[in-house]
């Protein structure tokens, strides 16, 4: 898989996949720092645009952003693999900028839940509830 930064014409890839509008996710492009990650199989050539991706190839995104001296993961979803690299890109930014990483994950979002603990964040414990449901927060302070 090869993660790259989200264009916009990752939108209905990335709504597809999150079963969302497509101009929500549009609109999450140009307001937050995003990354998707493509199917290994099928990588371009490095130097090819990024306008010029097959949808199809999109299997995760993750959108994050900081508010004070914490790296928020505002979205994240896709195949279990994909949300355990994507989780690796606020963890880098974090790391560089002296940040923690905070997450937060509804109880459906096992396979998310799962992908945080494997690359080391830790359960804080309940979290807002959004649209009614539970949310659990997850932080990791990179060494």
């Amino acid at each position: 898989m090869r993660v790259r930064d989200a264009v916009e014409a990752d939108a209905e890839a990335m709504a597809a996949i999150a079963d969302s509008p497509a101009d929500v996710m549009r609109n999450i492009v140009h307001d937050r720092t995003v990354r998707v990650v493509e199917r290994e199989a099928n990588a371009r050539d490095e130097n090819a645009d990024a306008n010029d991706a097959d949808p199809d190839d999109v299997v995760g995104f993750v959108s994050f952003d900081v508010r004070g001296d914490v790296v928020h993961v505002t979205q994240i979803d896709g195949t279990p693999d994909a949300c355990e690299l994507l989780l690796a890109e606020p963890i880098r930014f974090a790391e560089h900028e002296g940040m923690r990483v905070e997450l937060l994950v509804t109880d459906a979002d096992g396979d998310v839940a799962a992908a945080a603990e494997r690359v080391g964040f830790r359960n804080d414990g309940a979290g807002p509830r959004f649209d009614g449901e539970r949310t659990v927060r997850y932080r990791l302070s990179p060494a």
